[in-house]
């Protein structure tokens, strides 16, 4: 409501209620309802969070350990032969057999193939197989000499040379007091060689080959 300027100066309106004129209040020069306004996200300040937040680093697969390294040769052999000594002992002690069952094993390979895995000229499968080399005595063949037409196995098992120690030991424990034999008379228990006192030789140095592997 606006009062004129008449009646503030004099303080009176006379008793009478003078009629007053409303005055529509001038508009200003811009409005805007504020309802309408909506915050608007900071996105800023959540970007900047996540690209400061560092990223966890992938794990690394774990690195498998070195494979074990044969023994080294001893006794003379060679690294092949060594190796061949390591399929015969490590199956011997697979199968529970005593220190001298493996002396008398490594020596029976020593003198029916030198303790290398040979195959045969007279046994066709044998020389498709994985071998050391070729040498010829009846259809015999692998490391111990052993026959398939003896019914030692087949010739991939007689060319096995942790398979055919399985076999030699195998024949071995079977052999009645073979614990009290010498080894030259253990070994021809199992093999029943032409040459029976050809094994004896080969003794020492097979203890010494064994020694050096377990």
């Amino acid at each position: 409501m606006v009062v004129s300027a008449a009646l503030l100066a004099t303080g009176s309106t006379g008793g009478q209620a003078a009629p007053v004129a409303a005055e529509a209040a001038a508009p200003p020069p811009y409005s805007f309802d504020v309802s309408y306004i909506r915050p608007q996200a900071d996105f800023g300040t959540a970007a900047l969070v996540q690209a400061s937040t560092p990223t966890p680093p992938t794990p690394a697969a774990p690195v498998p350990p070195p494979a074990p390294q044969p023994p080294r040769p001893v006794a003379g052999l060679t690294q092949t032969q060594m190796n061949n000594a390591v399929a015969i002992v490590r199956q011997g002690r697979a199968q529970g057999m005593p220190a001298k069952a493996l002396v008398v094993a490594v020596a029976t390979a020593m003198q029916e193939s030198d303790l290398y895995n040979v195959a045969s000229p007279a046994v066709p499968a044998s020389l498709r197989l994985p071998h050391d080399g070729v040498s010829q005595d009846h259809d015999s063949v692998g490391l111990f000499q052993q026959r398939a037409s003896q019914g030692w196995g087949t010739v991939a098992e007689l060319m096995n040379p942790a398979h055919s120690a399985m076999l030699f030991y195998n024949a071995l424990a079977h052999v009645s007091g073979w614990q009290s034999m010498s080894v030259t008379g253990a070994a021809q228990a199992v093999q029943r060689s032409a040459y029976p006192g050809a094994y004896q030789k080969h003794a020492d140095r097979a203890a010494q080959v064994v020694a050096a592997i377990v």
